[in-house]
């Protein structure tokens, strides 16, 4: 038996991949630098320190795709420097005091996270083209009520149009209701009033495509520079400007520094509320919840005995306002609307 010649190919460059030493303990990270997220682009995301510097960042793979969203507080290491080519590295998110979030529609179970850690949610809606809806009015409101956000009607193009009945129902719910003109003199008046209001807060403006939020941000946010588009003359609904949310600095003549946060999102169609639990949406109507109450055991508030019908029918006649509200948190709820007579 002849004896075996062993060459290079018998020689073990590395190590087998079992034999590798595992561990589950992750850096600290002590060293990371705060910052607020201000833009999410394709993989990159565009932050502002505490100092003032503006960061391009990308996330560390352990926190996995769509995790970081505007207004997140993240920590940052590697270069944060903010120079020109420049890449830092996202290690960690700090706990969201509150968010909003959507799935596409009222089937869909994903849940999307628009923004996060805001003060405000501003509700832009147009007194005309395109006019008001009263239902995305209602999921918008759920939402801030659900995350303890504090929300706002600000309603645009009053000079074009009258602002519609049903939104005074929305001042018995203590929810303020802010006007602006387009063209006319008290414009001025009007957008100085909307400054005061965002100063000092993280505000978030909502609403369907063409309403006017772009060309608000640019009024007040002169450097904003953001597209805005027009009104489809057929099917009544804006075109998207906004590809994706951004927040915008506010500032002051008479202040070093931002005074507060605007941002901006792109405008919305479809705002499903189906990961957020049906007892919570019944009870963001804080005029209809203690009649809901009233309503046997597991009623789904539709149907036969609701106690809803008949707070919507006083003495046997459909009020049209209380039908009207019902309505729309049945539609909220997936139920039958109350038919309102005219």
């Amino acid at each position: 038996m002849s004896t075996r010649e062993y060459d290079e190919s018998d020689a073990r460059v590395r190590p087998a991949r079992s034999t590798r030493r595992r561990t589950k303990d992750r850096p600290a990270h002590d060293d990371a630098i705060f910052s607020l997220v201000t833009a999410v682009d394709r993989g990159r995301t565009t932050c502002i320190t505490d100092d003032g510097v503006i960061v391009t960042a990308m996330k560390a793979r352990e926190l996995g795709p769509k995790s970081v969203v505007v207004g997140d507080r993240v920590g940052l290491v590697g270069d944060v420097s903010g120079k020109t080519d420049s890449l830092a590295r996202i290690v960690t998110i700090t706990e969201r005091r509150n968010s909003l979030s959507r799935t596409v529609d009222d089937a869909a179970k994903v849940e999307r996270t628009i923004v996060a850690n805001i003060d405000q949610l501003v509700i832009v809606v147009a007194a005309t083209n395109p006019p008001p809806r009263r239902g995305l009015i209602d999921r918008f409101l759920v939402s801030a009520f659900n995350e303890g956000i504090a929300p706002i009607i600000l309603v645009t193009k009053t000079d074009l149009g009258e602002i519609p009945e049903f939104m005074e129902e929305y001042k018995t719910l203590g929810v303020q209701i802010f006007t602006t003109a387009i063209k006319t003199e008290s414009k001025e008046a009007d957008l100085q009033k909307l400054h005061a209001m965002l100063t000092g807060k993280i505000s978030v403006l909502v609403g369907h495509s063409g309403v006017g939020k772009s060309t608000l941000i640019n009024a007040i946010v002169p450097e904003a520079d953001r597209a805005t588009g027009v009104i489809n003359d057929i099917s009544g609904r804006g075109r998207h400007t906004s590809s994706s949310a951004v927040a915008l600095p506010l500032f002051s003549p008479a202040h070093v520094g931002a005074i507060g946060w605007v941002i901006d999102t792109p405008g919305i169609r479809a705002f499903g509320l189906s990961h957020i639990d049906p007892n919570r949406i019944v009870a963001a109507f804080e005029d209809l919840s203690p009649i809901a109450a009233t309503c046997m055991t597991n009623c789904a508030h539709h149907g036969a005995g609701c106690q809803l019908d008949i707070w919507a029918a006083p003495n046997g006649v459909i009020d049209p306002m209380r039908a009207a509200r019902v309505a729309s948190l049945r539609s909220l709820l997936d139920a039958p609307k109350v038919e309102i007579e005219q």
